[in-house]
């Protein structure tokens, strides 16, 4: 009898978005997310500077010099994070991600998420949660599931609650409970 060693389909592409990430430019944290319907990729992203614009390899990061937790402010950040990529480079193309489902190497930001919702995403892939809480509310709210599948391990399980670490519930996010977490 032969065994079957093959990845899984979930594993596979987020194996894809961990290798999509190694293209980053951003000093802090490296992230990859691909775009998947019907197991074909549709688009990928990972972050960084805008095209044509100095990365922050090069000129560094703001953000860290300022000392700002991850999480926060996120509108002074040269970078463009990879979930907004993946929608760009779906746009530029003409393909629509209504349906899809993103593979992501971290959990999306509050801002991500919304623009996932509204492309009409069904199902986001995390390999590692990011400490934003109304990101998870929305997603949820929005009816978009959200799938953990941690680097290297192939069991997926539904979303786990991030830690937080240090924002006004305790932790660096920015969700809005206000010391309830």
């Amino acid at each position: 009898m032969v065994q079957d060693n093959r990845a899984s389909w979930p594993r596979y592409f987020m194996d894809i978005a961990f290798l999509v990430a190694q293209r980053s430019t951003c000093l802090r944290r490296k992230v990859g997310a691909i775009a998947v319907l019907d197991r074909r990729i549709l688009a990928t992203g990972y972050n960084g500077a805008p095209s044509g614009v100095p990365h922050c390899l090069e000129v560094g990061c703001l953000r860290q010099q300022l000392g700002i937790p991850s999480g926060q402010r996120h509108e002074i950040c040269r970078g463009i994070h990879a979930e907004q990529n993946v929608i760009i480079q779906a746009a530029v193309h003409g393909i629509s991600l209504r349906g899809a489902e993103i593979f992501c190497t971290h959990q999306p930001c509050i801002i991500c998420a919304k623009m996932l919702i509204n492309c009409g995403v069904k199902k986001i892939w995390i390999a590692e949660g990011y400490p934003d809480q109304l990101s998870e509310k929305m997603l949820s709210e929005a009816g978009v599931e959200l799938v953990v599948l941690p680097a290297g391990e192939g069991k997926e399980s539904k979303v786990r609650p991030v830690e937080h670490s240090s924002c006004a519930c305790g932790s660096s996010c920015s969700c809005g409970e206000g010391g309830k977490a």
